[in-house]
């Protein structure tokens, strides 16, 4: 249930749906604000709910715990990942005139590692459940 609109989405529902409909209007391009460089660190929904379950069954009493993979991806890469899930043939373009943001996004992980949880979804796993599920919801019809 991600909010793929084109102006307050996420990084992942935006390029998702940029990759989507570049695809099936026969588009030669999708630019991508940036220049790519920027790392950024993505969880699927699903573990990141099995983190909170996780924390809550084992009673774990800490004033902060962040759930994430302790993994970065430029989103040069991340870009090239969307397009390989959606099977967009054409061309990846980064508008540098576009702001980057932040340059790592990463977060520390070790404490909820250290009591015994880890993501269990890979990246481009995750990717392929999103895009079937947006496709099999229309998502991208109603928007």
């Amino acid at each position: 249930n991600d909010n793929f609109h084109p102006l307050n989405s996420h990084v992942p529902a935006a390029l998702m749906r940029r990759f989507h409909l570049a695809k099936i209007n026969n588009l030669s391009e999708v630019k991508v604000w940036g220049t790519g460089k920027p790392k950024r660190e993505f969880m699927y929904v699903d573990d990141l709910a099995q983190s909170c379950i996780f924390l809550l069954q084992n009673n774990v009493d800490y004033e902060l715990i962040n759930s994430g993979t302790g993994k970065e991806i430029t989103i040069k890469e991340f870009s090239e990942l969307i397009k390989k899930v959606v099977g967009y043939k054409g061309k990846i373009t980064f508008d540098n005139t576009k702001p980057d943001g932040t340059l790592n996004k990463r977060l520390d992980t070790s404490i909820i590692n250290k009591l015994g949880w880890k993501p269990k979804t890979d990246l481009k796993i995750g990717l392929k459940k999103t895009y079937k599920w947006a496709i099999e919801k229309k998502v991208f019809d109603n928007i």
